[in-house]
């Protein structure tokens, strides 16, 4: 399964550790609730107008998600991690980027459910590292606030307040490299 995966350990430029996440208002889901309802509906939830994903095994350890970024570029993802509030998905071969993206939910002091997406990569090469400066970056948050906002409609929730969107650059730990199967962050308090 390894072979394929590109960890951050293998691109080129910055490691960025980019965290987008909101407190779900109204959430009648406990946060695992909320992950589950994610990995069933996965691919229904990003902008079609930016990206596709498909996938045939669905979002098991182990199976891989097919994405399609508009116009034209196709490439693919792998679910490395899984648990009940939580899943990871580490890119491959052909992808822009090298590294992994975790999808989560837990609650805040307040007991609120936070639905979170962190993601430590870097570019896969020179040539997409200059695309992200050009395009990808703005497309990556646009892609994720929008499945954010797509998501807590599709539980019946509102965003309190915004959707926060932080990046910052990180050092390359040992879970950047191979073998790659850990979360970029816990997520804790169901």
């Amino acid at each position: 399964m390894a072979d394929d995966l590109l960890p951050a350990s293998a691109g080129v430029g910055p490691l960025l550790q980019r965290d987008y996440w909101a407190v779900f208002d109204g959430c009648r889901l406990t946060p695992s609730e909320v992950v589950a309802h994610v990995r069933a509906h996965f691919c229904e939830l990003p902008p079609s107008s930016i990206v596709s994903f498909t996938t045939a095994g669905g979002l098991a350890i182990g199976c891989d998600l097919d994405i399609r970024i508009l116009p034209a570029q196709q490439c693919c993802v792998r679910v490395i991690h899984e648990n009940a509030q939580s899943f990871t998905l580490g890119t491959l071969r052909g992808h822009p980027e090298a590294g992994r993206i975790t999808f989560g939910a837990y609650r805040n002091p307040a007991r609120d459910v936070v639905f979170h997406i962190r993601s430590r990569a870097r570019s896969a090469g020179v040539l997409d590292r200059l695309g992200f400066l050009a395009i990808g970056d703005a497309m990556q948050t646009n892609t994720w606030t929008d499945f954010i906002v797509n998501t807590a409609r599709a539980v019946g929730a509102r965003i309190q307040g915004v959707i926060h969107a932080e990046t910052q650059t990180a050092e390359i730990g040992p879970e950047d490299d191979d073998p790659l199967n850990a979360p970029t962050f816990l997520a804790v308090g169901d």
